[in-house]
This record gives C-alpha cells, structure tokens and sequence, in this order.
C-alpha cells in the first residue's frame, strides 16, 4: 500500500511562531516542510518550500488486518503508545542547505474512519488532502484529525 499526502495552503518562506510579529519575536525565514522517517528526525522526505502552490509526497507502507482494525507499518509511520501517525517536519533551510526543525504536524492514522483504511489496504492507495496553514497564517502543527484532513481510498496506478 502507498500513502500520498497531497497539501496546499502553505504558509509562506517566513513565519513567527505567534501572531503577527513583534520586535522580541524569533522569525523563522525560508522555510520548509517535509515528512520524517520514523526515529531519524534528520531523514526528511522531500522538503518542500513554504511558498509553494501545493505539496505531494508518498510514502511505501504495508498494511495488515489486526485484532484492532488494519494496521499501517512503513519507514515513515511513527509508532509511539500504541498510536500510528505521520510526522510532518516544519524547519528552516540555511545557506548550506542545513534543515532545522522548529514545529511538526501530527497526521493521525488511528482517526482514518476504518472502512477507509479498509478500503485503501485492499485498493493500494491512501490519500490525505490537507492545508498546511494554521488560522493565523503560519505552519500547521499538533495533531491532524478530520476535519482538518480528508482520508480516501483510491486505486493503485
């Protein structure tokens, strides 16, 4: 099974961690995001700019039927309490290409409604469509549950 991410609504090469900036406010400047493999937080999966139109990314994955519905393993599903999810990585890029992280998104496999996870193990194919800015504007972060992501089961190409 495979995992595509398709994002939009980023926030932009620039942030602040709050509302709009002030003087002893920190401002993070070209800024990226990308999704990290599982406890390696320095692998990132094709940082993206934050300026960008939209983001894609798919992940490889294996999904199984388990006692408690199906279970999603993969380089890039984190696994911590018994909880799967995918770390979106929010850092800024520095003139040696260097990624820092400051902020990361949580996008909940265990809230995918279970006849989609279902679906999408049998199909092939999962994809969650998101907007990557939070409603002041800048990176999304904390956990991601519907309705702030869309899950569907789609056909493998």
């Amino acid at each position: 099974m495979r995992i595509r991410i398709d994002a939009v609504d980023l926030p932009g090469l620039t942030c602040s961690p709050g509302a709009p900036a002030v003087s002893n406010t920190v401002v993070h400047s070209n800024v990226h995001v990308a999704v990290q493999r599982r406890d390696r937080p320095a692998e990132l999966l094709d940082p993206q700019p934050g300026d960008a139109a939209s983001a894609t990314w798919t992940l490889e994955c294996s999904a199984a039927a388990s006692p408690a519905g199906t279970e999603v393993k993969g380089p890039y599903v984190q696994d911590r309490l018994g909880r799967r999810f995918i770390y979106l990585s929010w850092g800024t890029v520095d003139e040696s290409g260097v990624f820092s992280m400051f902020r990361r998104a949580k996008l909940m496999i265990d809230a995918i409604p279970p006849e989609v996870l279902a679906a999408a193990a049998h199909d092939g194919l999962l994809v969650g469509r998101l907007g990557l800015s939070d409603t002041r504007g800048g990176p999304l972060c904390a956990r991601v549950e519907p309705p702030h992501i869309t899950w569907t089961a789609e056909p493998a190409a």
